[in-house]
């Protein structure tokens, strides 16, 4: 009972952390290398109150979320992302399993046209003089907060079994 109740204590604080990392973005266009360091860090703790063993369930998550970091970084090579936005996905890809990664990052690609939408609106509407940069932390955050609902709130496990 004690690893369940760590387990969702952490995973809660997570959740904070990524709709706090959207709301920076969103007010500031920065997400801080603190906020995405603590994101990262607490994903440890929470792997061992969850029982993923380091064979295969916390090297296929890191795996996996150091690939999508080298996509994320080529994207920020070509100008196309921000930092703090390629660091935010590794730390929240940390805290997505294997089985979940790829419907993630569509839920975070769908969120970000999204965004991107929204930011095309308020270009027509505003007009502003400078070259306005989408806020893809709301899109990861996204992600993020949809696969923990996914993999431990969702009593139907639809997508997670599949």
């Amino acid at each position: 009972m004690t690893g369940n109740i760590l387990q969702f204590t952490l995973m809660l604080l997570a959740a904070i952390l990524m709709v706090c990392s959207a709301i920076s973005d969103l007010r500031w266009r920065e997400i801080s290398n603190g906020l995405n360091g603590l994101i990262a860090i607490l994903a440890i703790p929470f792997w061992l109150a969850a029982g993923w063993s380091l064979w295969p369930d916390v090297t296929w998550t890191m795996g996996a979320a150091l690939i999508v970091f080298a996509f994320f970084m080529l994207l920020f090579v070509l100008n196309a992302m921000g930092g703090g936005d390629v660091k935010n996905v590794f730390a929240v890809m940390l805290w997505v399993p294997l089985p979940l990664v790829m419907p993630a990052l569509t839920v975070m690609a769908l969120t970000g046209a999204a965004v991107s939408g929204a930011m095309l609106v308020w270009l027509i509407v505003k007009r502003p003089e400078h070259k306005p940069e989408v806020p893809y932390g709301v899109a990861i955050a996204a992600a993020g907060l949809w696969a923990l609902h996914q993999q431990y709130l969702n009593q139907f496990q639809s997508i997670a079994s599949s």
